[in-house]
């Protein structure tokens, strides 16, 4: 067999034998999806047992440097880890803007002392990490950012406001962008720090949705210490960092195109609320092929997710296809989600039930907003993908 043959069955069997039985199981609330850090609290053993197994083999970022806490995997040889873990329904074991944001931003702006810090507890899921960007003032023209960091000497102050920080009330640590320079030009001056959230000066507010859910949160800065070692990259160039990662948090959001790992089928869950006609197929002939069609766009994105990340690892970057897989993968969900409503009848509008439909499709309105709005994105794939002309 060829070295690849020979990983794909190795790999296969690895998780046949180490992924829990539970794990392989449908995704049934929000607790089912692990997100790591010091306060997480696993749902089951098997959940915990689960990642601890995953982390151990560097499976959680199988192609990030063994040292850093991934397994050192070629592009080929994740590819093929992914689709193991799909052919047998696997969940992901950990969820973590660390991985999805933080982490490719230290791995090429990062000091060795930041990366042997951070990415390996990332890695393994002990620190959570929150994303401290917009602001009240600040959303989509992000650059006008208002933060303030002062150099005290040995460490620096940060004051100030960020919003939308998913997660803050329960991360132990955040990524934030802060202004070091007021004189100089609003693109310039601004600086990629990382703070400890665990102490006095930095404080959270949930902000609640409509779905009665609070991901996002507003989080303060009051005198909050931030340490010079902990200043990524140089300072007052701090821009660079910020769009390279907003490459990454695009791609990220854009990812709910393909849907959730463990979520069920459209199909299935159609066929349990409405039913087969007697040929086998579902009973309403609309419903079939909006699920149909959904499911092949579904396809067709992920081919399109697949070249994007392939041609990105060949050295072309991600660039302005973020703005796209964000744009349409954001589309996408919001129309997942609008069928599973459509499909699941009066059981939909059930609030708080164990398969609360209803408050998921209320939070993807939310996808077309964070990471850069639709219209902002569309500005983007207009200007920097089609070279349109502009008014």
């Amino acid at each position: 067999m060829s070295d690849l043959e020979t990983f794909r069955a190795e790999t296969r069997a690895w998780l046949e034998a180490n992924c829990p039985e539970e794990m392989r199981q449908p995704l049934g609330s929000e607790g089912d999806i692990c997100w790591g850090g010091k306060r997480w609290e696993f749902k089951s053993e098997a959940q915990r047992v689960w990642l601890q197994r995953m982390a151990e083999k560097g499976w959680t970022v199988p192609e990030w440097p063994v040292e850093y806490g991934g397994a050192g995997l070629s592009k080929e040889e994740a590819k093929t880890l992914k689709a193991e873990m799909k052919a047998i329904k696997a969940r992901s074991p950990l969820n973590s803007f660390g991985i999805w944001m933080l982490g490719p931003a230290l791995l090429k702006f990062g000091n060795e002392e930041q990366k042997l810090e951070h990415l390996p507890k990332i890695a393994r899921g002990e620190i959570r990490w929150a994303q401290g960007y917009s602001e009240p003032n600040a959303g989509s023209d992000l650059a006008s950012l208002m933060t303030k960091c002062e150099d005290q000497g040995d460490h620096y102050l940060v004051n100030g406001q960020k919003i939308w920080t998913s997660y803050a009330d329960e991360s132990d640590w955040i990524f934030v962008l802060v202004r070091t320079d007021f004189d100089a030009k609003k693109h310039e001056g601004i600086s990629f720090v990382l703070i400890d959230m665990s102490q006095a000066g930095v404080t959270t507010k949930p902000i609640k949705l409509i779905s009665g859910k609070s991901p996002f949160c507003e989080t303060f800065f009051d005198d909050a210490r931030c340490e010079k070692h902990n200043l990524v990259g140089e300072k007052n160039k701090g821009w660079t960092i910020a769009k390279y990662l907003l490459t990454h948090e695009r791609e990220m959001i854009g990812g709910m195109g393909q849907g959730s790992g463990g979520m069920r089928p459209m199909g299935d869950i159609a066929a349990q609320q409405i039913g087969l006609d007697d040929r086998g197929m579902l009973a309403d002939p609309i419903l079939r092929t909006d699920v149909a069609r959904a499911e092949i766009d579904g396809l067709a994105f992920l081919a399109t997710m697949e070249r994007v990340t392939d041609e990105a690892k060949s050295g072309q970057g991600v660039g302005a296809n973020s703005s796209m897989l964000k744009y349409y993968g954001t589309e996408l969900n919001k129309r997942r989600f609008e069928l599973m409503m459509d499909s699941s009848g009066s059981d939909g509008l059930a609030w708080g039930a164990e398969r609360d439909v209803a408050s998921h499709w209320l939070r993807t309105k939310a996808n077309s907003i964070e990471g850069g709005t639709s219209e902002v994105q569309l500005n983007i794939i207009s200007k920097r993908i089609l070279n349109l002309p502009t008014a």
